[in-house]
């Protein structure tokens, strides 16, 4: 799965959650649960394990030349509804 993300963005995510965008893709490479975050633009959110901690990630489904590829947008420590809506479905 390729991931892409604005850089500026990235240090600002890093600075007010403390989990970068980059750290944020181990995410999509463990046990993760999706759901939809919204409908204009289509955005959807992944909850899984990050450096240790539970994360979820917002992010969009884009496509280019080279097929579809994961637009990441934001990524936090879970809250305690997020910690439960993931151990209610893993």
């Amino acid at each position: 799965m390729r991931f892409q993300f604005d850089d500026n963005k990235n240090r600002e995510v890093r600075q007010k959650h403390g989990v970068s965008l980059d750290e944020a893709q181990e995410v999509f490479d463990q046990t993760h649960i999706i759901d939809r975050k919204s409908d204009d633009p289509e955005q959807f959110r992944a909850i899984g394990w990050c450096r240790g901690r539970l994360c979820p990630v917002v992010f969009e489904v884009r496509r280019d030349a080279d097929g579809e590829y994961c637009r990441l947008i934001t990524a936090w420590k879970a809250t305690k509804q997020e910690v439960q809506a993931y151990a209610d479905q893993v």
